[in-house]
């Protein structure tokens, strides 16, 4: 049994990379990568966007043929931070999109440590096992976070979310 939480996440603009065709974690590092260049100046304002006010997010498929194939799907990661959220840079990367999202409902359960790809699947099913059949949910994806830099070792904060329908 594991722990969750309702609430309701801030909608707005995002900065957006997807990433196709390689294993999720690869994945998820080569979109961080990209995004930590994009907020930290490498944009048309050359504007250091760095701020740990949001998390950053991958979205995930959670089909177990996809997710244990040697090609797992995409992963698209997000960022945005509030002070920009009336006119965000450009991205200097093309593969980079500013996104508008809309505000949202999510369950979310928390752990910690370097999360891999095998954590969030295992968090995943913990939480829809923790959800039961009463709670209403989107079944074709779910989110993974992540709130440290990776260079912070220990009490580190990541979550899987489902969006409430």
């Amino acid at each position: 049994e594991v722990a969750y939480e309702e609430r309701a996440c801030e909608g707005g603009k995002f900065a957006a990379v997807e990433v196709t065709g390689k294993p999720f974690d690869e994945a998820s590092k080569e979109a961080v990568l990209k995004l930590l260049k994009y907020v930290g100046g490498s944009n048309d304002k050359g504007s250091c966007v760095v701020s740990r006010e949001r998390e950053v997010w991958s979205k995930q498929t959670p089909s177990r043929a996809v997710l244990h194939a040697p090609k797992a799907p995409s992963v698209s990661t997000e960022y945005a931070k509030s002070q920009f959220q009336a006119s965000p840079p450009c991205p200097s990367d093309d593969s980079i999109k500013i996104e508008e999202r809309q505000e949202m409902t999510i369950y979310s359960t928390q752990f910690g440590g370097y999360a891999k790809e095998g954590d969030y699947v295992n968090y995943a099913a913990k939480l829809k096992s923790a959800l039961g059949t009463e709670a209403v949910y989107r079944k074709d994806f779910y989110f993974c976070n992540g709130y440290d830099p990776p260079m912070k070792p220990y009490w580190r904060r990541n979550e899987v979310w489902f969006v409430k329908e």
